[in-house]
């Protein structure tokens, strides 16, 4: 393992995407090739079955085959976090635990939610955490996002962190998500093993200002992300934000424009998979966004464009 497995862990772990064939079958094969691509490219460690990685779309077989399937191919290169996320605590525990015998580094989770009202109390999220924690020995990442519509105020999760034991890292991803971070710092204290930026990355600068130690972004590109995150967290601010101010118009373009897509894109572009395929009833984005993404890309050189020609 190299010194970046060890915890606490920092860095740049961006999502994997999902591959799919033409057809929309699971391409493995792909999978393993786009799993190389993003160590070759710099990854810190790697995040699967994530919502950029259309976990939505995938049967629990098919989740189990992705899973298993990855984690033997990273044979412990870097660190693996694998999503468990599930409205039921006992089901969320249980996958929780098949991941860590797998060979997982982290789970990460979301709170409970289920479409656009149900929702559960902040006693049952605490007891929801609880149960995942009481299942497993590796550290829980919460996601703290708009898509669970689910408040989680700084005041619970420091809470969390210093009374569930595994819960220790948190991907903060809301509106004001530096204000959020500097806040739960200060709440939580050395129980806050991991405050994380997240969202492609598109607020990275402010998130590491407030004390940010690691990024899950996008898939497409993490060498443009270390060459923010590494200056940065070796002192030199500057640098750092330089680099954010050359990589941003494609950070922006991915978040605002092509979303999940963009790394497919990008992977296919460059010849590392074969397919860009999404899921239906997920629709491809039109020919004029891809284009774009592309040619910002381009004049950044990234490793993804070059790694499979």
């Amino acid at each position: 393992m190299t010194p970046t497995a060890k915890r606490p862990y920092r860095g740049v772990f961006p999502v994997a995407p999902t591959i799919f064939d033409d057809r929309g079958e699971l391409d493995l094969a792909g999978q393993r090739r786009c799993i190389d691509f993003m160590i070759d490219a710099g990854s810190n460690g790697l995040c699967i079955l994530a919502n950029f990685s259309e976990q939505f779309v995938l049967t629990d077989a098919e989740r189990e085959q992705v899973m298993h399937a990855v984690l033997k191919h990273v044979a412990g290169r870097v660190p693996v976090i694998v999503t468990t996320t599930h409205f039921g605590s006992r089901i969320c525990a249980e996958r929780s635990r098949q991941a860590q015998d797998a060979g997982a580094a982290m789970v990460m989770v979301m709170p409970p939610y289920h479409g656009a009202t149900f929702r559960v109390p902040e006693k049952a999220i605490f007891d929801f955490y609880r149960t995942v924690s009481d299942a497993i020995d590796i550290p829980i990442m919460i996601q703290d996002a708009p898509v669970a519509g689910t408040p989680l105020s700084v005041d619970l999760l420091a809470r969390m962190a210093r009374e569930i034991p595994n819960v220790s890292y948190f991907k903060i991803e809301v509106p004001m998500a530096a204000a959020k971070l500097r806040d739960l710092i200060a709440a939580g204290g050395d129980s806050i093993e991991g405050p994380w930026d997240g969202e492609e990355a598109i607020t990275l600068m402010a998130d590491l200002d407030a004390g940010a130690t690691g990024a899950m972004t996008g898939g497409g590109y993490p060498d443009g992300i270390r060459q923010i995150i590494d200056p940065y967290l070796a002192g030199r601010r500057e640098e750092a934000m330089a680099a954010y101010a050359r990589w941003l118009p494609l950070i922006n373009y991915e978040n605002r424009q092509c979303g999940l897509q963009a790394a497919k894109i990008l992977m296919q572009e460059g010849g590392v998979i074969g397919s860009e395929a999404v899921r239906h009833p997920l629709q491809k984005v039109h020919p004029a966004a891809r284009a774009g993404l592309v040619e910002i890309a381009r004049g950044l050189d990234p490793v993804v464009l070059r790694w499979g020609r």
